[in-house]
């Protein structure tokens, strides 16, 4: 009779197909066993799952650590400049989630907090939806981004509003209570107001109407897998009196009604307020009021709901320039870990960041516009690289970023 052959009970690996096997010391050669490579495996999961969860108590927040300086403390690690508006966002979470904390102290009491959903306003990538992401990080919560353009109110072709709560529902890993905490970001948000036609504005106030009962209080229903038109299906509902909205938006040329509600004439030869630049145009954004919103587009009743106006300032080329290197998970970091993860040094001189941010102002496409400027610097020696051997450093200098000359690429053989 032909003896058992030993396998192990994790992949089923012969004892002659691998180096060892790992058996109970009672009864060796008997029962169940694992080979030294599931072995492996298992420790490889276990120091990951270790190392993210250490990571997550790292980078989140809790309850009862939350301040307001400790949120800003966060941002100003991944947010450069905006000093203005992180101390608002952080006023406005700290705030936010200390309603949360304290709602059963509300029922029996007559001072009953508001929720405060917040309202950013600033200039194309100057950092609006990077705040909200880092905060929902921080605080380790839910969280998705909704382009308001593709909104449109029930019963017309694109995305119904009660699919940014199934997204936020998602994001939960499928958990109702987590999603009730969550933190929905609404970006272009001024593309909704109202246009001011006679006709059916589906796409405008339609979708500010859609909205209203959502970011106030109330629940929302929606069907897990789409299917509107299947009776007796299972539908998830999800109260929304806590979940924080926060909108988005460039606002382009508010600031000329913010002008005419102050009084500054933009005629004369030497009115410096009307001068068409940057920080004119910032300092107009910081005086905007809910009135001028309003007249902007958005109904009075959405506007109602958003008590917090935060208002973001146009990134200037120092500012650019530092958004490049000094934050975390900034972008040269990123580049030189993708080089790294192959055994090659990258180098980016300062010349070359220089000139990278000079581009992205050109193109007046803010921090946004730094990514596609890296790709297009990057492309051909990211496409050479791997195929070639011994290659221990790449060097990018202004000459690559104004394309009058090819990355420079260091050998072992050269360098030693």
């Amino acid at each position: 009779m032909a003896s058992k052959k030993i396998r192990c009970a994790f992949c089923g690996k012969e004892e002659k197909d691998v180096r060892k096997l790992v058996f109970r010391k009672d009864s060796p050669h008997e029962g169940v066993c694992i080979c030294d490579e599931c072995t492996m495996k298992c420790m490889g999961m276990l120091m990951q799952k270790e190392s993210q969860e250490a990571a997550e108590k790292e980078e989140s927040i809790s309850a009862s650590e939350m301040r307001p300086t400790r949120i800003k403390a966060f941002l100003d690690e991944h947010i450069i400049g905006q000093e203005r508006a992180k101390v608002a966002m952080s006023v406005a979470i700290y705030n936010h989630y200390k309603r949360i904390e304290n709602i059963h102290l509300d029922e029996n009491d007559d001072v009953q907090l508001t929720k405060g959903n917040i309202l950013m306003m600033g200039p194309t990538g100057c950092g609006k939806t990077l705040i909200a992401q880092s905060i929902a990080r921080l605080l380790n919560v839910p969280f998705t981004v909704a382009d308001a353009t593709t909104l449109t109110e029930a019963g017309y072709v694109g995305e119904d509003v009660e699919n940014i709560i199934k997204n936020l529902w998602i994001a939960s890993g499928k958990n109702i209570e987590r999603t009730a905490k969550g933190i929905v970001c609404i970006d272009e948000v001024d593309k909704i107001a109202t246009r001011g036609d006679k006709g059916r504005d589906v796409g405008g106030e339609g979708v500010q109407q859609a909205l209203l009962k959502m970011i106030e209080s109330g629940s929302v229903t929606f069907t897990p897998d789409s299917a509107k038109n299947r009776p007796q299906q299972d539908v998830i509902q999800v109260d929304t009196t806590n979940i924080l909205f926060i909108f988005s938006g460039a606002f382009n040329n508010i600031g000329n009604i913010v002008q005419s509600r102050i009084g500054v004439s933009s005629l004369g030869f030497h009115n410096e307020v009307a001068t068409k630049n940057n920080e004119n145009d910032d300092e107009l954004r910081r005086q905007v009021e809910t009135a001028d919103i309003i007249k902007f587009g958005l109904i009075p009743e959405f506007m109602g709901r958003i008590p917090v106006i935060v208002t973001l300032d146009d990134l200037d080329e120092d500012a650019l320039l530092q958004i490049i290197w000094k934050p975390k998970n900034s972008l040269l970091r990123q580049y030189e870990r993708l080089f790294e993860l192959d055994g090659v040094k990258l180098t980016v001189t300062e010349d070359a960041r220089r000139a990278i941010v000079k581009e992205a102002i050109r193109r007046k496409s803010g921090a946004r516009g730094l990514r596609s400027i890296m790709e297009e610097v990057m492309l051909d020696v990211m496409y050479e690289v791997p195929s070639m051997d011994g290659v221990s450093g790449v060097t990018i200098d202004e000459g690559v970023v104004l394309k009058q000359h090819e990355p420079i690429i260091t050998s072992y053989k050269s360098a030693s």
